[in-house]
């Protein structure tokens, strides 16, 4: 229900957008004269040309003093903060130039430093991991008082990829001298940024040493428990687990969620299903609609159907509806046990299928060998309005010519003269190499064919003529599935432009359907 929701709004705001659109390229468009009341835009055109010039001269310099800020001097160009943003990305790797910059803009009694404008010099800087100029800059910022959430973040990620730990922790007691204090919602932006980069040991190591300042709270360890299951390190996520208990938090819906979910990945469907039943004894009411779509997912993985029966009964007495994502999980679980009438019955009750649904029945009918009938299920799906994208081309060819490719009837039309012949004219002669010796001694062991790669090299105007010069040589061979994915292809996604306008394509008409 949320999901036809959240459509319905984007669709109903789509008119709103394209005037929005309509009104920045005119006023781009046009030159207008500022009134003395219209604030200044600071995210206004900076001339390319100044940008590369201002470049140039940093690059070319970046090793001289007083004759750098000379020839910026020279250079005509008004320092502005988006200019200095734009220079800044021409560099993102090397600290030099960025740091000669900001030293010019200091000379400048014109230009003021922005919290935005130190965080890019900052992130800069440590990606090129200077580390001791890092430490600098970031005392410079916080003498400055334009310490943000991001400085945190930055800063922390910096210091946990050089493994500098008890700086990670300085930063903290720094940022205090500073005045800014102890604040545990600057501490979880830095975890939760620390976790997501898959550095949860280093984000441990900080909040346990800042114990004594700063008390964590249940989104501390939330995230530290969702970083280790990231990980797969499940033993100190639940160590984090016991920690959170014994400190008098309850374990919220996302971290028991997250630490379902490695114990699935763990193949520990066991413990995983204890870990369930204990929140349908003691917290039934937390159970909502994502923690159901999660095990059902993985149980009709494991071909559990039954299983995954009782939790839907469940979920639709408890007045929880069935979205399309839970429905295309049962559908590929029906199609792992064979049942293939059943699979086709579930689709046929669902109102309104997406590419989520699809994607379950044209996976499950390949797992079975029945690319036909999947084919099948393609043109069903293009037909009730679903647009095919990149996956499900890729499902549907492996489905048909294996994985790494397989003779066809026609020795003329086949896997070899299409797809390994294409690679020749495409230049990538050394990618099939391998697949062009299997033509003379057959039992040539190749790698598993990219057909990502494939459609990627002719994705363009010479690749639209040639899939559809394609699907009319497999016609006259017999080939009818394989024709009709090509020419489908070949109309709606070879070229970038199409791939581009396809979507709000799709949306205006179902705009204009519900209009």
């Amino acid at each position: 229900m949320w999901r036809h929701t959240a459509s319905k709004s984007f669709i109903s705001l789509l008119p709103l957008c394209r005037r929005r659109l309509l009104h920045r390229t005119s006023t781009t468009a046009t030159t207008v004269s500022p009134s003395k009341s219209t604030p200044p835009n600071p995210t206004t055109a900076v001339d390319e040309a100044k940008i590369l010039r201002v470049s140039t001269i940093l690059y070319q310099q970046q090793h001289s003093g007083e004759r750098l800020h000379n020839s910026l001097r020279k250079t005509p160009f008004e320092l502005t903060h988006e200019l200095f943003l734009q220079v800044c990305n021409r560099f993102p790797y090397s600290w030099r130039p960025v740091y000669k910059l900001h030293e010019f803009a200091m000379t400048r009694p014109e230009f003021s430093h922005t919290p935005v404008t130190l965080n890019r010099v900052l992130d800069i800087i440590g990606k090129s991991r200077n580390i001791d100029l890092f430490w600098e800059f970031l005392q410079e910022i916080g003498s400055r008082r334009s310490v943000t959430p991001k400085t945190y973040v930055i800063a922390l990620k910096t210091l946990a990829l050089a493994r500098e730990l008890k700086k990670c922790v300085e930063v903290f007691h720094m940022m205090n001298r500073f005045g800014y204090g102890y604040s545990v919602d600057s501490l979880n932006k830095a975890v939760e940024a620390l976790c997501r980069g898959k550095l949860v040991a280093e984000a441990k190591h900080v909040v346990m040493k800042l114990k004594d300042w700063i008390e964590p709270n249940v989104v501390t360890y939330r995230w530290l428990i969702y970083g280790f299951c990231d990980v797969g390190d499940t033993i100190e996520a639940s160590k984090i687990w016991n920690v959170m208990i014994d400190a008098g938090f309850e374990a919220d819906i996302e971290s028991i969620e997250a630490m379902m979910e490695r114990l699935f990945k763990n193949n520990e469907y066991g413990q995983a299903l204890k870990l369930l039943q204990s929140m349908r004894t003691s917290r039934m009411d937390d159970l909502g609609l994502p923690t159901y779509r999660l095990v059902i997912n993985w149980l009709c993985k494991k071909g559990k159907i039954e299983e995954s029966y009782v939790l839907v009964e469940e979920m639709l007495k408890r007045g929880i509806e069935l979205d399309n994502s839970t429905s295309a999980s049962i559908i590929y679980g029906l199609l792992c046990k064979r049942r293939v009438m059943e699979a086709y019955r579930v689709l046929g009750g669902i109102e309104k299928p997406d590419i989520a649904v699809f994607h379950g029945m044209i996976k499950g009918l390949l797992r079975l060998k029945r690319p036909g009938e999947a084919t099948h299920v393609f043109r069903e799906m293009i037909a009730r309005g679903c647009e095919p994208i990149m996956h499900t081309y890729i499902m549907l060819l492996q489905g048909h010519l294996g994985k790494r490719g397989r003779k066809e009837r026609d020795p003329i039309v086949n896997f070899d003269t299409i797809f390994v012949g294409g690679l020749v004219k495409a230049g990538k002669m050394l990618e099939a190499t391998k697949y062009a010796e299997r033509l003379t001694f057959q039992k040539v062991e190749v790698p598993r064919f990219d057909y990502n790669k494939f459609l990627h090299c002719y994705s363009n105007e010479e690749g639209e003529v040639m899939f559809e010069a394609m699907a009319k040589k497999l016609r006259e061979v017999g080939s009818i599935d394989l024709a009709d994915i090509f020419q489908r292809y070949g109309e709606k996604m070879a070229t970038r432009e199409k791939r581009r306008i396809r979507p709000v394509e799709s949306l205006i008409q179902s705009e204009d359907g519900a209009v």
